[in-house]
């Protein structure tokens, strides 16, 4: 580690070519920490158990290949703008059917699960919105219910 010719700041020396610098990582800021602190509480209630409803988001290769890092983040981000915080959301690998990914599963306390798929994000949020909230089933993005098939 050196320092920094022009400020005093100290740098780092990193790759092949002698020489080449790289900053070191900034300080974490007040709005950081609250982020931080969000999450872990999310996860906290994850741990509890403490969801009236769990959307689990298959997330194996070819979900993830599919589209659904895009699904978890549209989805996380409905929860927040709706302020949703009694929804447990989990990850689970392939459910077998890669050629209908990116998929999710549903389940409503009392009730059979629900696998929704072929997602989108779009499609995530009225899901959201309308099974998880509403407690009204979306049909047309629905594979099956329970363990019967809908078509």
């Amino acid at each position: 580690m050196a320092l920094h010719p022009e400020g005093g700041g100290k740098i780092k020396r990193h790759g092949r070519k002698k020489g080449m610098l790289m900053a070191e990582t900034k300080k974490l800021r007040r709005q950081d920490l609250a982020k931080i602190r969000a999450k872990s509480r999310a996860m906290l209630t994850i741990r509890e158990g403490a969801g009236r409803a769990k959307v689990t988001v298959h997330m194996g290769t070819c979900g993830i290949a599919a589209g659904a890092r895009e699904i978890m983040e549209a989805l996380l981000d409905e929860m927040q703008i709706s302020d949703v915080k009694d929804v447990i959301v989990t990850i689970s690998g392939c459910a077998g059917l890669c050629s209908r990914e990116p998929m999710a599963t549903v389940e409503l306390k009392g009730r059979p699960p629900v696998k929704y798929v072929n997602l989108t994000p779009q499609k995530i949020r009225k899901i959201l919105v309308r099974h998880v909230q509403g407690g009204r089933l979306v049909a047309e993005y629905a594979l099956a219910v329970d363990s019967k098939t809908l078509y």
